[in-house]
């Protein structure tokens, strides 16, 4: 056990009779770490993604109420009224009339 151990550190097994096997067992082990680490960045790359589109979705939602809470205000007759009486319009004092108009179907 121990002989054997040595022989591992000293690295024999890398240059005795059956040495292909190994070295192609040791290609292959490379080749599975090479793409678990690509792996795992791509991983890592891609929740990093996810938490800064999560925060952009946050403050777009933010502001889409914000706006929204400001177009309601805009949207009451009071703000409206002022609005317009800068500029010189004001309500009329005497309501309109509704003219109403019968077809010819509604007279046959």
């Amino acid at each position: 056990m121990k002989n054997g151990l040595l022989n591992i550190l000293r690295g024999k097994f890398l240059v005795s009779g059956d040495a292909p096997k190994h070295w192609l067992f040791i290609l292959f082990i490379s080749f599975l770490a090479t793409v678990m680490i690509g792996s795992s960045h791509s991983a890592d790359k891609k929740v990093h993604q996810i938490a800064a589109l999560n925060e952009e979705v946050k403050e777009l939602r933010s502001e889409f109420v914000d706006v929204r809470s400001d177009v309601q205000k805009l949207k009451l007759e009071s703000t409206v009224l002022e609005i317009v009486a800068e500029k010189g319009l004001y309500p009329p004092a005497v309501p309109p009339k509704q003219i109403k108009v019968k077809s010819n179907q509604e007279e046959e």
